[in-house]
């Protein structure tokens, strides 16, 4: 590798741009309102650390866990878009979603209940989803080890920044308000039915690609 320096940029560039903490961050808020602040401090340090652990899994053994379990990316995109847009619609509408909110229920017989949505919808597919697992094995992909090791430092970098974002919530709501936050709830749930759908098409076109 000629310029570690220029490379690494451009890897923190394209993890940001994927990952984007800033709107991350007002979906951690969505989805974990009325959750308490422990609970919150431990849903942002599972879903970040999860997220790493999974890209950099994907940079190291991508394409071998693919071809393992015979999946393609596309029906990856597809079934995450499918997750996503899922989860969109029932924020959008105001009411809890079944898929990151756990049953009434199943808080009272354990409080870890209330902790799955750390690894479902936020370390997956919204953090480690397959836009950033795709980056990750590009960016690895038939290259040197010094390319590999500057791409997992990079996402490291980048979970480390939206944990901090996570955690520093609380103050990010005193600023803006209960009533703003609600609001944001609702954009965010109507950009993630966006994002899901978008998936899915991405998947789609991939599969036709690969059929042909």
């Amino acid at each position: 590798m000629s310029d570690p320096w220029s490379y690494m940029v451009s890897v923190l560039l394209g993890y940001f741009a994927i990952m984007n903490p800033i709107a991350n961050t007002a979906i951690f808020l969505a989805i974990t309102d009325g959750l308490s602040r422990i609970e919150q401090r431990k849903i942002a340090i599972r879903s970040t650390l999860l997220a790493f652990v999974i890209i950099a899994l994907f940079s190291l053994l991508g394409k071998v866990i693919f071809s393992l379990f015979d999946i393609t990316l596309p029906a990856f995109r597809i079934t995450g878009g499918i997750l996503v847009f899922m989860i969109g619609s029932h924020m959008l509408s105001g009411n809890p979603s079944v898929v990151h909110t756990p049953s009434d229920e199943d808080n009272e017989k354990s409080r870890d209940a209330r902790l799955d949505i750390a690894i479902t919808p936020l370390a997956m597919p919204i953090l480690a989803g397959p836009g950033t697992i795709a980056s990750a094995m590009n960016f690895s992909a038939g290259k040197d080890f010094l390319a590999t090791g500057l791409s997992i430092a990079g996402i490291a970098i980048m979970c480390a920044l939206t944990c901090f974002m996570f955690l520093s919530g609380e103050q990010f709501v005193r600023f803006i308000g209960e009533s703003a936050i609600k609001v944001i709830s609702r954009m965010m749930g109507l950009i993630l039915a966006v994002i899901g759908t978008q998936m899915v098409i991405i998947g789609v076109q991939g599969a036709v690609k690969l059929s042909l």
